[in-house]
């Protein structure tokens, strides 16, 4: 697939934004910042120093977080080398807890995946907009474990795929679907819609 999309244009240096799973560490590479921050959140802490320690190290990290968002509407290198510190700073903390700091080494020696934003600021910091796009096939699966046939499972993807694509465009699905079933043509094709937001966004 990697081949394809570039035999047909697609940078190497395309970045890619995932959880840390390793299918999706190819081209270059970033991380979910949300992702990683669930590394801690999911801690539990046994004594009140533990949980005074995750507090701490928590909302360090969510003000490291604000300060990347702002710093990617106004990228300054003044403000890169700032938010490089704080990374040091929070990731290379020693805690009372263990758990939390094998987490924090964890995060610390992504660094490089994590922080890639400072070079790139126009990259997300997140990928929920992709983990949003395919929600909807992982809550039919959980409801249904799947389709009953290959041509079940193309005609799912298909309506799926067209749906979100229409509601992304701005366009109406139900409309979509009478303007094709009936053949109006009054709707343009959605790759030709697509091509026109790319050119002109916003």
């Amino acid at each position: 697939m990697i081949g394809s999309v570039m035999e047909h244009g697609i940078s190497e240096n395309l970045t890619i934004v995932s959880d840390d799973a390793g299918q999706f560490n190819v081209l270059a590479h970033a991380l979910c910042w949300i992702h990683a921050e669930r590394l801690i959140a999911k801690i539990i802490p046994f004594t009140d120093e533990q949980k005074k320690d995750l507090d701490t190290v928590r909302d360090k990290i969510w003000n490291l977080y604000d300060g990347l968002k702002r710093y990617k509407e106004s990228p300054r290198p003044k403000a890169k080398n700032r938010l490089d510190a704080m990374f040091d700073q929070i990731f290379g903390m020693k805690t009372s807890s263990a758990t939390l700091n094998q987490a924090l080494n964890r995060l610390y020696n992504n660094k490089s995946e994590l922080l890639w934003v400072l070079d790139h600021p126009e990259i997300p910091l997140h990928n929920n907009t992709a983990e949003n796009a395919i929600r909807e096939y992982v809550k039919k699966r959980k409801i249904s474990g799947g389709t009953r046939s290959e041509t079940g499972r193309k005609c799912r993807d298909t309506f799926t795929s067209l749906k979100k694509t229409c509601r992304k465009l701005g366009v109406s699905f139900w409309e979509y679907l009478k303007d094709r079933i009936e053949k109006i043509g009054h709707i343009p094709d959605l790759s030709d819609l697509i091509r026109d937001q790319a050119l002109h966004p916003g």
